[in-house]
């Protein structure tokens, strides 16, 4: 989304009688010269000691006050804009009800607007290398999501950019290997998960939990449309690229989403 050429700063105003007018945004001019002009008619505090001049000792902090309160009045004025930043989010948020999710994604593609959308793409069953294009409908895949399934066992969830073109989409899963075996595991068993989700991504294995695309409404509703396809969901048209979150629907997820149960054993291949 383009910048907006015009500044963030207040426009100056005038008061009737030519002075700034504190409605905008600024302390009277004549008021803040007073201010300083009394600080700095303060004698410099002594040098031979506080003690023995009070009378300049007081003239002195009462300047230093002053100025502080015209700093304070400044601050208050004109405070600094804030710097938070906004992020959006595809995918469920963690103590989600699915249910809840899939009508919240079915309502992110209502409207008439014909700018393209990032969007995520949830499948109800997991997708090989194979699959990818043609699960996109012609649409520009930006981001391939890759999950082992393991049966009681916590496996990453691995999101792997790409550009454009079937090639890089196809190469995924080998990307996500490649990401996961520059990884150091802390311990025994995070270490032997590493390994088979490594060996099966590999093999090509049925892993593509789901896509980040980019298309616009009426291509995306018609993508929701589509065997196999469980769920589309967009951001608003002036999300930016690398400024949202994405969290899978994984094939199966029902009820509550929560971690998966990582207390079963790790298989040997």
């Amino acid at each position: 989304m383009p910048d907006d050429p015009r500044s963030s700063e207040p426009s100056p105003t005038s008061a009737p009688d030519g002075r700034g007018s504190s409605r905008g945004g600024s302390v009277d001019g004549e008021v803040l010269a007073a201010l300083i002009r009394e600080a700095g008619d303060a004698p410099a505090a002594p040098r031979d000691g506080w003690r023995e001049h009070p009378v300049r000792t007081a003239a002195f902090l009462g300047g230093a006050v002053v100025l502080a309160v015209v700093v304070v009045v400044l601050g208050i004025i004109n405070p600094r804009p804030s710097m938070a930043v906004a992020t959006d989010r595809l995918g469920p948020a963690p103590g989600e009800q699915v249910d809840d999710y899939l009508s919240e994604a079915r309502a992110s593609l209502d409207g008439a607007g014909t700018e393209p959308r990032w969007a995520l793409v949830s499948f109800t069953e997991y997708l090989t290398p194979q699959q990818i294009p043609a699960a996109a409908d012609g649409l520009r895949i930006s981001g391939v999501i890759q999950h082992v399934p393991i049966d009681r066992v916590q496996t990453p969830v691995i999101t792997v950019g790409t550009p454009a073109g079937d090639i890089p989409a196809l190469n995924s899963a080998d990307a996500a290997a490649g990401l996961l075996a520059a990884q150091r595991q802390l311990d025994q068993r995070t270490t032997d998960i590493a390994r088979i989700t490594e060996a099966r991504l590999r093999a090509g294995c049925a892993c593509t939990a789901g896509l980040v695309v980019r298309g616009t409404l009426p291509e995306l509703r018609e993508l929701a449309g589509r065997p196999g396809v469980r769920a589309v969901q967009a951001l608003p048209a002036d999300a930016i690229a690398g400024r949202f979150a994405v969290a899978p629907l994984l094939p199966g997820s029902t009820g509550t989403i929560t971690p998966t149960p990582d207390d079963g054993p790790v298989p040997a291949e």
